[in-house]
């Protein structure tokens, strides 16, 4: 009668670790929106770093910001700004350019 299955469990203990990851993703939201708002309002940017790690962009996203986070072979880094949010996103440009490079293609 109060037993709960395995999968209940595990979904249980998952939970956890999505909430907390939840609710770290709405508290550095809230804190580039504040950093934004507590700037002078003709210095604002809507794009920049929160506690001088966590990029965040707030900007109405274009095709070319996408193309240049999203698919920029020639980039240094596989990993870059998001084109809009918070946080960082993957340049699957860069990593096929990588991948190829290891197999010689």
């Amino acid at each position: 009668m109060g037993r709960t299955s395995s999968t209940e469990h595990t979904k249980h203990r998952g939970g956890g670790l999505r909430r907390l990851i939840t609710l770290a993703a709405i508290a550095l939201t809230a804190a580039a929106v504040v950093k934004e708002l507590r700037t002078p309002e003709e210095e604002r940017t809507w794009h920049g770093k929160v506690a001088s790690v966590v990029p965040y962009e707030f900007r109405f996203p274009t095709l070319e910001r996408a193309r240049e986070r999203l698919w920029n072979p020639e980039a240094e880094h596989v990993v870059g700004p998001r084109v809009f949010g918070v946080g960082w996103s993957l340049n699957v440009g860069k990593v096929v350019a990588m991948a190829r490079a290891k197999l010689g293609a």
